[in-house]
């Protein structure tokens, strides 16, 4: 697998960009960018296989996203049913994010043992059990099912995005755009249509959460026997980045990454809750939250080119969360019939700050070796800051009774966002040593 090209990692201090088409694929960060021997493509030899190959990455990406956003259209009924306090159900909403980061960090290294198409395998599984379970409608089931369904998630969030540019070097661009239409399409779909087919199954809140199973259940057939002529596995790591959790900057961008995610999973796990408790209605609400991550794929796909324009990323890395807190504020206080525009403008906040936020992580790298560590940092300690946006937000409703007393924390981590963002939106790089691993300059010696 080629490593990411010199020119899609601009260097910050030159101020040279790439062009269009590597600014979008640089958002993806190779997690195997280290591994020695250097992996190899995913077997597509023909038209038909790469065709095959490309929609299966895609349908992939699709599947990281609705074990979110389904079960916050429904959340009011769960805990009626199932008798949830508000603290278990923000345990419960909190629960996936909370995996991304205490799980995400594992993922190198298991692919490096069997390979990455095996892990995604894998992962799959996972999904399709977890979302499966949570059709028992039991506390255990759903509380374990989320849990399955949030490792293998950390899991592809992390390897999917390499294999994306490892088998579409020369479509990167293309390939970064439907992966990212895909991951919003995936939440959007969730959260939009969860409730009418809860509707259409006779009532059943727990059989609209299963429902998700079928899509992960239809990829998992086809990646079986793609992932199984995979021959990956039995690699090193074949350098050592010294100096990274020291650096100021690793730990800005890591704020960063963590407090916008927090407003994300934030309108994820919690905005349909907040516009039923206005008087929406239960479908009408889902479909809102649908329409603002599907926004979210513009500025996703836009803001790079924006991005690069300037002398640095500053000024963007604090207009970005202004937009999205500006949002976010409208769905608390006004009338409910703007309620539509406030969709549209969190969801431009907010799928600008996801782009940004992995942009970063290669425009303050100096190679891609650097990128894929500093990617480990930022996403292992930044979704474990993010898990605690949806934990506070339900636990503020349960203390005060009411959403609006959120507007507050929502604020908070604005702030926060803002002035690590100015911080991480300087044109600099990371200050780190890299050195060849010991291990291996020894077996050489040898």
């Amino acid at each position: 697998m080629p490593n990411v090209p010199p020119s899609v990692v601009p260097s910050a201090r030159t101020g040279q960009p790439p062009v269009a088409g590597q600014l979008v694929a640089g958002q993806l960060v190779d997690a195997e960018a280290d591994a020695q021997p250097t992996p190899v493509p995913t077997p597509a030899a023909t038209p038909l296989g790469r065709l095959v190959l490309g929609g299966s990455l895609v349908l992939i990406a699709f599947n990281l996203r609705p074990v979110f956003s389904s079960l916050s259209a429904l959340l009011p009924e769960v805990m009626l049913s199932a008798g949830l306090s508000t603290a278990t159900a923000s345990i419960l909403t909190t629960l996936p994010v909370l995996c991304l980061g205490m799980f995400a960090p594992l993922a190198p290294g298991l692919a490096r043992r069997v390979g990455a198409e095996r892990v995604l395998l894998g992962a799959l599984l996972l999904i399709a059990i977890g979302s499966g379970l949570r059709g028992f409608g039991t506390v255990p089931a759903l509380f374990a099912g989320t849990f399955f369904a949030g490792f293998a998630i950390a899991l592809g969030n992390v390897l999917l995005p390499g294999l994306v540019k490892r088998d579409f070097a020369s479509r990167a661009a293309l390939m970064t755009g439907l992966y990212t239409m895909a991951l919003c399409a995936g939440a959007a779909c969730a959260a939009g249509f969860t409730v009418p087919i809860q509707r259409l199954i006779g009532g059943s809140w727990a059989g609209a959460l299963a429902v998700w199973a079928i899509p992960a259940v239809i990829v998992l057939l086809l990646w079986v026997p793609q992932s199984l002529r995979t021959q990956g596995g039995h690699q090193t790591v074949s350098h050592r980045i010294e100096g990274l959790w020291r650096d100021p900057l690793a730990w800005q961008i890591t704020l960063f990454m963590g407090l916008q995610s927090a407003l994300a999973y934030i309108v994820f796990g919690w905005l349909a809750p907040i516009l039923r408790e206005r008087g929406m209605d239960a479908a009408s609400a889902g479909f809102v939250v649908s329409v603002s991550v599907m926004v979210q794929v513009v500025t996703c796909l836009l803001v790079p080119h924006l991005a690069m324009r300037g002398r640095d990323q500053r000024l963007i890395c604090v207009v970005l969360p202004t937009v999205a807190l500006i949002g976010l504020l409208g769905f608390l206080f006004a009338p409910l019939w703007t309620v539509w525009f406030w969709a549209v403008v969190q969801g431009i906040g907010q799928g600008g700050l996801i782009a940004i936020a992995m942009m970063l992580i290669v425009l303050r790298s100096p190679d891609a070796r650097v990128a894929s560590h500093l990617s480990g940092m930022v996403q292992g300690v930044g979704y474990l800051i993010a898990a605690t946006g949806p934990l506070l937000v339900g636990l503020l409703h349960g203390w005060m009774g009411s959403f609006t007393s959120s507007a507050i924390f929502f604020v908070l981590l604005w702030a926060g966002a803002a002035f690590c963002g100015w911080g991480a939106g300087r044109a600099t790089h990371v200050n780190v040593s890299v050195r060849e691993h010991r291990a291996r300059t020894e077996e050489q010696g040898r």
